[in-house]
């Protein structure tokens, strides 16, 4: 077990190496200067190179490429010299000093996503840090949604295989997989936010925390989360119940499954006990997939219902060029991905004794 971790772990970093790398070079080759981004319409030459001094942007592109990876390392080195952009002033991070090589510290620190162009030297970790919990949240409850239904209808047609009802749910599940998630959302906020507001009580936008109308801090609301997470659940609600119905077919089709029946076990005990565990591993593996790209997906979602996640403050940074927000966020995304596979790894070896870890 130990041995796969690590070899696992090992994978897990090369593929984020490749990430920051591709995410690097993909924003520092846009037009534009980020000194600029950041000063707007109020620079001027010496404000301009103070920036790009504190910023390292006056320096080559492959050593800004090497500030980057020295910012995102646990382990980095740090100049003693207070003019150079390694220095490690106070409150850029938190940093545990190791030892020291020449003119330069080793520390141990929490990675540096650098600070945000548009809001105000903002740490890029505070902002992801205020919007990501609510994007899981959603994503969380739209995962549950897709996977209590999802098996539930996937048992359903299986059990009544080319009845009327398999052909209904197949129906659904297709149109659940072929709406693109922005439509469904522009969609479900007209009908259940406006034409039926009176009856559902459902707002067209709104986050989970909304300010008091009297002056008394925030509170959750928790009516805001049910159509966004219906419309980001649908479409992994029509890929499980595909699968759990295939999947549950296949297993019912076995040996096994027939000597349960000899043994007079009734049709329920059979899936229960038998046949349900070993048809879950194809919708682990896809809802754990799924999981991992709401986080990205949830951009349209989370934009149409004014939801406060890390997607609505994805578009906000793409429509003000703040770079570091967007280069921070998706090096997040990318890094659930790459953990959740893991995880998958070990959960799918864990419902299916037969497959070996190596």
């Amino acid at each position: 077990m130990l041995r796969y971790l690590l070899h696992k772990t090992g994978y897990a970093l090369l593929t984020l190496f490749g990430v920051i790398t591709v995410i690097f070079f993909l924003f520092n080759v846009l037009p534009g200067d980020p000194a600029r981004m950041m000063l707007d319409q109020n620079e001027n030459s010496e404000q301009l190179a103070l920036v790009k001094k504190k910023y390292g942007f006056d320096k080559p592109i492959g050593t800004q490429y090497l500030y980057y990876l020295n910012d995102l390392s646990l382990i980095s080195f740090h100049s003693k010299n207070s003019n150079d952009y390694t220095f490690l002033s106070e409150g850029k991070y938190n940093a545990l000093p190791l030892f020291s090589v020449g003119n330069s510290a080793v520390v141990l620190k929490t990675p540096y996503l650098r600070e945000s162009f548009q809001k105000s030297g903002k740490k890029v970790t505070q902002v992801i840090g205020n919007t990501l919990p609510n994007t899981v949240i959603l994503a969380f409850f739209a995962i549950v949604i897709a996977i209590l239904i999802g098996i539930v209808f996937g048992i359903v047609s299986a059990v009544y295989k080319d009845s009327w009802l398999d052909r209904f749910i197949a129906l659904v599940s297709t149109l659940g997989m072929s709406v693109p998630s922005f439509f469904s959302a522009i969609l479900f906020a007209w009908f259940f936010g406006f034409l039926l507001h009176h009856y559902t009580h459902l707002n067209m936008t709104g986050s989970l925390y909304e300010v008091d109308d009297f002056g008394n801090g925030t509170y959750i609301q928790w009516k805001n989360i049910i159509l966004p997470a219906v419309v980001l659940g649908i479409r992994p609600l029509g890929v499980v119940i595909q699968l759990m119905r295939n999947s549950l077919l296949e297993v019912m089709s076995q040996d096994y499954i027939r000597t349960a029946r000899a043994k007079g076990l009734s049709e329920l005990q059979v899936i229960k006990r038998h046949a349900l565990k070993n048809a879950l591993n194809p919708v682990v593996t896809a809802v754990s997939g799924w999981f991992a790209s709401m986080l990205a997906g949830a951009v349209f979602v989370e934009y149409i219902f004014g939801w406060n996640g890390l997607g609505k403050e994805i578009v906000d940074a793409l429509n003000t060029l703040d770079l570091p927000v967007i280069m921070g966020a998706v090096l997040v995304i990318a890094t659930t991905f790459v953990v959740i596979n893991i995880l998958v790894d070990l959960i799918y070896a864990y419902l299916d004794p037969k497959i070996k870890l190596q």
